[in-house]
């Protein structure tokens, strides 16, 4: 799919019609390969200045602008420089903060005192500042599916016509494999019905309040669901478009958009704003449950049920569904009430919308409930996983002897609960006998001791972590404490290994 602003439609005539490209516009998508091939190795910023130059050659930038992002999705982009841009940056603007930079000059001298500090070179510390913005960033792969321009264009001809379905509110559809397009509609969670017309029967497909109001709700299911539509031989559509409060009619067959000969990149949609803000914060909490979008579908007496997302325990098979109940029609609550009480043997949790008052029917059918409103609450869901997690730590560790002993000479307690497939607090609990704990590594007496060996108070911080390197410690600070010592650190020179006791 392209860009809302990469769009080219006609309205010609009060029609909504997609202005697609034919063999005639091989010599563009020719060039915008070229570009990228070209500049594999160069900067963002290089690139774009080449396809805005392609651009001023042809009349119509959409176009390019719309090639390009499918390339790009194919192309990977690295930062490359000699020093973490983070870091650089952070020591750079202690030093200028230091010397107080209003010339040239004053910068340079930040520079130098900034490298000085790291280890490096001014230029190297001036290289590597910015080199993490999007337009110095480099172009390091360029592997495209659609090689040729003709594969491209078939490409772009799919991805516009998806993008024109995104103000879609209803769909009006003619297959030649009309199984395969209503298994597509059951599983992107719209609702459909099928009729009969003069030129044969057509399914008509809307979002789930699509029946009682107009909605933009589902354009983005309508675009995927195009692509099942269009590898059938024979195929027309028919969509209204919601044209910015105009009323619109689109028609699409297949003399119009194939298929490429190979799979799009799969593209995460919501069906609604509700678990698109859930799955973005619930994914950013770095938890032991993996988010999976549109699971398995559940059986539920004679129909199928397909939830909004499952729960995947990293350190176990075992699956906990969910489902997010919103403001739906009274008659799309009552059917999906029905689902949820034919559901059996399996863990379901409900997130459900105040405004609908079935949380208490539905706690009635054994499943667990999280009322919301607006926006599903993320500790309320988190504190259910967490009973789950509970049971699931109890039975691992059941499972574990009371006391362990690693092979490694030293290992950390994640590396260790990995190896046994379980998670950190299934083994936090357990006696070493051979190791000792020392923060969350574990290490054997006698590499405590070489270690004790070769560390002497006034070592260089850098030393220290050299020597615990090459022991196979990674947990500095804590090694050093449980030796007696603390870093005095020097500013932007570094740091020394002193005594605890030491002033």
């Amino acid at each position: 799919m392209l860009r809302k602003d990469h769009l080219r439609v006609s309205r010609a005539g009060g029609g909504y019609h997609p202005q697609f490209v034919d063999e005639a516009a091989a010599p563009v998508a020719t060039r915008v390969l070229d570009v990228f091939r070209d500049h594999v190795g160069e900067r963002r910023g290089d690139l774009d200045d080449a396809l805005d130059a392609v651009e001023a050659d042809v009349d119509d930038f959409k176009l390019v602008r719309g090639l390009a992002a499918l390339l790009e999705r194919e192309a990977t982009f690295e930062t490359k420089a000699p020093l973490p841009p983070t870091r650089a940056r952070r020591v750079a603007f202690e030093a200028a903060e230091a010397v107080g930079v209003a010339s040239s000059t004053d910068r340079e001298g930040a520079l130098e005192r900034a490298a000085d500090g790291l280890g490096v070179t001014p230029a190297a510390v001036d290289d590597s500042l910015y080199a993490d913005r999007d337009e110095n960033q480099v172009l390091t792969g360029f592997d495209p599916r659609w090689e040729s321009p003709e594969l491209l264009l078939e490409r772009y001809n799919l991805s516009l016509a998806q993008t024109a379905l995104f103000d879609a509110t209803e769909l009006r559809v003619r297959s030649a494999d009309p199984k395969r397009l209503v298994s597509a509609v059951k599983r992107l969670g719209l609702m459909y019905e099928i009729r009969t017309t003069d030129a044969g029967r057509e399914v008509v497909v809307t979002g789930p309040d699509g029946l009682f109001r107009r909605t933009r709700r589902y354009g983005t299911a309508f675009a995927r669901l195009l692509r099942t539509v269009a590898e059938a031989p024979d195929w027309r559509i028919e969509a209204t478009i919601d044209d910015r409060g105009t009323e619109r009619t689109m028609t699409l067959t297949d003399g119009d958009v194939t298929v490429p000969g190979v799979e799009p990149l799969a593209e995460p949609s919501f069906d609604s704003g509700v678990e698109a803000d859930f799955a973005g914060r619930f994914r950013a909490l770095d938890l032991d449950w993996t988010l999976v979008r549109e699971p398995e579908p559940l059986e539920t007496g004679t129909s199928v049920m397909i939830p909004d997302f499952a729960f995947d325990y990293d350190h176990a098979d075992f699956r906990v569904f969910f489902e997010v109940m919103g403001f739906w029609t009274p008659e799309y609550v009552e059917k999906k009430l029905g689902q949820l009480a034919d559901v059996e043997d399996v863990e379901l949790i409900v997130a459900v919308d105040e405004s609908l008052g079935v949380g208490e029917e539905i706690a009635a059918r054994d499943h667990r409930v999280v009322a919301y409103s607006g926006t599903v609450p993320i500790k309320d869901v988190v504190a259910v996983l967490r009973e789950y997690e509970a049971d699931l730590v109890a039975d691992a560790s059941a499972d574990l002897p009371e006391t362990i002993s690693p092979d490694a000479d030293v290992v950390t307690l994640e590396t260790l609960a990995a190896n046994h497939g379980v998670a950190v607090e299934a083994i936090e609990d357990r006696t070493f006998p051979e190791h000792e704990r020392v923060g969350r590594t574990l290490v054997r007496p006698a590499v405590l001791e070489a270690v004790d060996e070769a560390i002497s108070a006034g070592d260089a911080l850098a030393d220290a972590e050299a020597c615990l390197e090459d022991h196979g410690i990674e947990d500095v600070s804590a090694i050093l404490s449980e030796l007696g010592y603390r870093v005095e650190w020097e500013g932007l020179g570094g740091g020394t290994v002193r005594t605890k006791d030491a002033s």
